[in-house]
């Protein structure tokens, strides 16, 4: 019998798009011989679909249309495990329900990839793919990030957090300070984005006040951080869990701009194609054209990463090379990957069917894991509570 896989994409955040076409490029290539998949598509208004039209990147263009052929689903568990749920339907016309064996998320973004469909997983008690609650909410957070890489000794750049709120009411102050401990250039970006939605490259004062009412237009907090003049962005997935994992080839994104942009990233294969191939279609060089010792140097700084935020599935982490110093700084991890960095691994020689084949087994083997754990004792402390005739307001304990 086979395995019934879930997955789970859209969501309300800025990168719906995004984790749509990542979504369907994984269907495509997982092995249908092994597993069942059913697509589950999270609307911007966070209701959830199920429908064969779901697996067509071109259904997409008519969103409306697409979900009038679709069936709106919700999650429920019973003695049987989790169940998939049919919505709306006619007394005789009445679906049966399907179980789902695991979830597969591949979402971007907040509201989705920052733990809370995790937590949703976990609530259900259901195996899942990736990072758990924390590690994802922490790779969301690139302010908490930060701190955590910190104290592993794992280099990143200092930065200053802003709360849109104090930048409201206390700008000048803030300004100075970032002037004072960061200076120019400089990067404004919101704390808990990625797809380098909000980021900006501020050269002078001038510029400073446009770039953070454009980073809390997305985000309450936001970071400046050093910009590097002499700057490459290297690029190194990581497949695995903090028991055992293992890090890909290397890369280095082309970029149009002097920093990476959501258009460099998700737009560019699509001007000549007619359609994105997500972070597929970025330009980039693989492996990236550094010296075998720089390589291994961030190869042993992505497993590092992972181990010291506790991540699981498969992570792309993006890093920051200053050519002139030779130093290489963490700048983030992307939790679940455009493309799933599947154009990493076929490079290190893990085709992205058997890519996929290895997320589920690591979903399962941390259900196995928590199955052993005790989460409830075998006692009942209200068997002796008696609030009487009083009601609780006169209750003795």
């Amino acid at each position: 019998m086979k395995t019934n896989v879930g997955v789970f994409f859209g969501c309300r955040s800025v990168e719906h798009e995004v984790s749509i076409i990542s979504a369907v490029q994984a269907m495509r290539a997982i092995n249908r011989d092994k597993y069942d998949v059913t697509p589950v598509y999270v609307a911007k208004n966070g209701r959830m679909y199920t429908g064969e039209n779901l697996f067509e990147i071109e259904n997409y263009r008519d969103l409306s249309k697409l979900l009038k052929e679709c069936e709106e689903v919700t999650f429920v568990r019973n003695e049987n495990g989790v169940i998939m749920h049919f919505l709306n339907t006619k007394l005789f016309k009445k679906k049966a329900d399907v179980n789902i064996d695991v979830a597969f998320p591949i979402v971007h973004g907040t509201n989705c990839e920052d733990g809370t469909m995790a937590g949703y997983f976990e609530f259900l008690n259901l195996p899942y793919v990736g990072c758990d609650v924390a590690s994802a909410a922490i790779g969301m957070d690139k302010a908490v990030f930060k701190d955590v890489l910190k104290k592993a000794d794992i280099p990143v750049l200092d930065c200053v957090l802003i709360r849109a709120r104090e930048y409201g009411l206390n700008k000048e102050e803030i300004t100075e300070k970032i002037e004072k401990e960061i200076g120019f250039p400089l990067i404004v970006k919101p704390v808990n984005l990625g797809s380098s939605v909000g980021i900006s490259k501020v050269k002078s004062k001038a510029e400073l006040d446009e770039a953070i009412t454009l980073a809390i237009s997305f985000a309450d907090r936001i970071l400046c951080e050093k910009a590097i003049t002499d700057l490459r962005e290297i690029n190194c997935s990581v497949l695995g869990d903090a028991d055992e994992c293992i890090a890909s080839v290397c890369e280095e994104p082309f970029m149009h701009d002097e920093i990476l942009s959501y258009k460099d990233k998700y737009e560019g294969g699509g001007q000549n194609s007619g359609a994105s191939k997500g972070m597929a279609s970025l330009g980039r060089k693989i492996p990236a054209d550094i010296s075998e010792e720089k390589a291994q140097e961030i190869k042993d700084l992505s497993l590092k990463t992972v181990k010291a935020m506790n991540a699981s599935g498969v992570v792309r982490i993006d890093f920051l090379y200053d050519t002139k110093s030779d130093k290489v700084y963490v700048n983030e991890i992307n939790t679940i990957p455009g493309s799933l960095a599947f154009y990493l691994w076929d490079a290190s020689g893990i085709k992205y069917t058997d890519m996929l084949d290895r997320l589920i087994d690591l979903a399962f083997k941390r259900q196995r894991n928590r199955d052993n754990l005790t989460f409830t004792i075998d006692t009942n402390i209200l068997s002796g509570v008696n609030f009487g005739s009083k009601g609780a307001k006169g209750a003795k304990m």
